[in-house]
Order: C-alpha cells, then sequence, then structure tokens
C-alpha cells in the first residue's frame, strides 16, 4: 500500500498534527496523487483508497477520520461519542455545511480540505481539546476563527492563553489577487487593512496573517501560534491549488488525532 507523504506539526505531547502534500496517493490528473475530499469530482475508488491509506498511517478506523463538506460559512460541528454512533448517512448530513471541527476524543482525526484556503488547527492541552477550522476569505471576514475559539471555551472551558494554533499551508499576499469587492468586504467588516492587504496592479490580501491577528485578538499568545511558510499557489506540485488547477483537483487535508 502507498502511504501519504505527511507535513507534521508541533502542536503538543498527545496530539499528531498535520498537512498532507500531493504525494504517495492513488489519484490521477488534476488529483494527484493524494486526495480524501469526496466532494470535489475525485474517482470515489482512489478517495477510497487514500482513505485507507491515510488512515494505516494514523493507525484508526476509516469512520474515525472526520472530514466534512464545507460551504464557505461558519458553521462548527462538535465530535463526540453521540456522533460517532449515528449511522454513515445521518452523519453525512450533520457534517454538510460545516467548516469547523471540534472534539476531546483521543483516536478520532478530525480535518478540514483546502486548496487555497487557509487551514488552521488548535490545540488546548489542558483540556484535551482540538479544532480544525477552514477559513477561505468569506470565513475569514466572518471571523470563523474567533467563533470557533468561542466554541471550544464555552463548551470545553478552554482558555486562549492555553491555545497552540498552527496555520497551514494557503495562498500568501503575494499571490492572492482580489476584486474591490472582497477589499470592501473585509473594510467594512472593520479589519485592519494597513495589516493585511497590499496594492499592486490590484489589492492582493494576506489571509494568513488576517488569521493570526483574529488569533491574537482571542487572546492566544504569539509565541503559541505558528504559521506555514508554504504559498500553496506557488507550490503547486506540493501542494493542491485549486487557482492553479481549477476547483475540480484535489484537495489538502490539514487535521489533528488526539492520542
Amino acid at each position: 500500500m502507498k502511504a501519504p507523504q505527511l507535513k507534521y506539526y508541533n502542536l503538543g505531547t498527545d496530539v499528531v498534527a498535520f498537512s498532507t502534500t500531493r504525494q504517495g496517493g492513488y489519484g490521477t490528473g488534476n488529483y494527484a496523487e493524494f486526495n480524501i475530499t469526496h466532494y470535489c469530482g475525485d474517482d470515489p475508488m482512489a478517495v477510497k483508497q487514500n482513505r485507507k491509506a491515510l488512515c494505516n498511517v494514523l493507525g484508526i478506523e476509516d469512520d474515525h477520520l472526520i472530514l466534512p463538506r464545507q460551504t464557505h460559512q461558519t458553521n462548527i460541528r462538535q465530535i463526540d461519542e453521540a456522533f460517532l454512533a449515528l449511522p454513515e448517512t445521518e452523519r453525512n448530513e450533520i457534517l454538510e455545511g460545516v467548516d469547523a471541527v471540534v472534539t476531546n476524543l483521543s483516536g478520532v482525526c478530525i480535518g478540514v480540505s483546502t486548496a487555497d484556503c487557509i487551514p488552521i488547527l488548535l490545540h488546548d492541552p489542558v483540556h484535551h481539546v482540538v479544532a480544525a477550522v477552514h477559513a477561505g476569505w468569506r470565513g475569514t471576514v466572518a471571523r470563523i476563527i474567533e467563533k470557533t475559539i468561542k466554541t471550544m471555551s464555552e463548551n470545553y472551558d478552554s482558555k486562549p492563553n492555553d491555545m497552540v494554533a498552527q496555520i497551514g499551508p494557503g495562498i500568501s499576499l503575494d499571490s492572492f489577487e482580489v476584486g474591490d469587492e472582497v477589499y470592501d468586504a473585509f473594510r467594512e467588516a472593520n479589519f485592519d487593512m494597513s495589516l493585511i492587504s497590499k496594492r499592486y496592479e490590484k489589492w492582493h490580501l494576506d489571509l494568513p496573517e488576517c488569521n493570526r491577528l483574529q488569533l491574537l485578538s482571542c487572546g492566544i499568545p504569539s509565541p503559541n501560534i505558528a504559521v506555514s511558510t508554504f504559498c500553496t499557489y506557488q507550490n503547486p506540485d506540493t501542494f493542491f491549488s485549486a487557482r492553479r488547477l481549477t476547483i475540480h483537483s484535489g484537495r489538502i487535508f490539514t487535521g489533528l488525532l488526539l492520542t
């Protein structure tokens, strides 16, 4: 069996945190090689084989690998024992339109899929809680990361000062050219545009920095926040990029597994 080539992150001794790369899977064409996102047009058999390969690396069963169907909103789901006990069809319904997942269960891998959008991982080692967040520009402007931290605080008593965060590979400021309507959406949402934007021929936005600033504003200490140096658009051989390959391509899976 092929083994996916993963990029690991250090978020603590009791958690495995990672992003998948394009290497080590069964996909072809714009899905080559490793993609486990089931709703982006890939061959279902390749997706199934890739899921099996990832589960083998993580040492879990397939039903403990949780990936929501994201729709650029701010819906958050908690993964608990009751969820795991549901039939697959009901689980899929609950994960429809979800862009962040949270759990305190060991042996369950939660994650999000991206291909230029920003994946963010959160870990509260004090209360043994993790979250995976999908922050495209819509989710970022709607402050999904702040809402996820609030969910962790309200439901698990997590405190931002205890949390560690990893911002995974996504599109960089230099590569993320946007129209005036996107720039205006951030400006009207009271973001400090001097910190997250730059004007070339058109406006460019810094989504990783925007989310980092939100993590700081929530109370996560700066030393506890790590930011990937990889731009997906500039590294299409390593990571999927929808702007390079179109939306009919694979996705990066960025996830966490509490041990």
